[in-house]
């Protein structure tokens, strides 16, 4: 193998890293934003109102026959 051959593995060799590097930055960054957004969604629901004040004796017993 000749001196340009291992200049041109290790210059690809290179690249490549550089790219992965690139490529997972890029994904972090994302789920970085899609984690803001998906806690801005969650932020965003409307508090659920308290249940009417309902008898004792309902809700204790199911119908099991029908």
């Amino acid at each position: 193998m000749d001196v340009t051959g291992i200049a041109q593995l290790a210059t690809s060799i290179a690249d490549t890293g550089n790219k992965q590097a690139v490529g997972i930055a890029v994904l972090k960054k994302a789920q970085d934003l899609q984690a803001s957004s998906a806690n801005a969604l969650l932020e965003a629901i409307p508090p659920v109102p308290s249940a009417p004040r309902l008898p004792a004796n309902l809700g204790n017993t199911i119908n099991t026959t029908a």
